[in-house]
């Protein structure tokens, strides 16, 4: 059973340990260990996901499967980018499934209900980077309808950066 539930302000370590995980588990290889563990130990400290998650802009839902948690979402509304001409379309900026996780279609669950949630606010679609060699995002979200539509240098430290498709889905 999955369900899918709007995050609390009390959720702040929950989300940090998912995404810590699951980043390790998606894109550890992307660097060196060193620069992953700066990375993930930087960006998700309590303090920063506590501030992300109390601020109103940002739309995080947690992911249970049989009750456990599965993973996240965060999104913003109304975030406008040169590649993409609507000004009202949302940002998918996080989508974390834990591995354990992967094959039971709960990925798309997720990714579902945040689309019929941007549509739900008046959004002309939804847009996203992902790492060019996560083949599996990659063809994830091709699966759904997202096209690429330019590139973009995701900053893992001050040294490494990590070559990502921004992608586009238009409703």
């Amino acid at each position: 059973m999955t369900s899918i539930v709007k995050a609390k302000a009390d959720d702040y370590q929950l989300l940090a340990d998912i995404g810590k995980q699951s980043f390790i588990e998606s894109h550890g290889r992307s660097a060196s260990a060193e620069d992953i563990n700066v990375y993930v130990s930087e960006t998700y400290q309590e303090d920063i996901v506590r501030a992300e998650l109390n601020d109103p802009k940002n739309i995080y839902h947690i992911m249970y499967h049989d009750e456990q948690p599965a993973g996240y979402s965060k999104i913003i509304f109304n975030v406008p980018h040169h590649n993409i001409e609507s000004l009202n379309v949302t940002k998918l900026d996080r989508i974390y499934l834990l591995e354990k996780f992967h094959g039971l279609r709960s990925g798309f669950e997720l990714l579902n209900f945040n689309v019929e949630l941007s549509k739900k606010n008046d959004q002309s679609g939804m847009w996203l980077f992902v790492w060019k060699e996560n083949h599996r995002a990659v063809r994830f979200y091709e699966k759904a309808g997202y096209k690429v539509i330019g590139s973009y240098d995701f900053k893992i430290t001050e040294t490494h950066s990590n070559p990502n498709h921004q992608m586009l889905l238009k409703y």
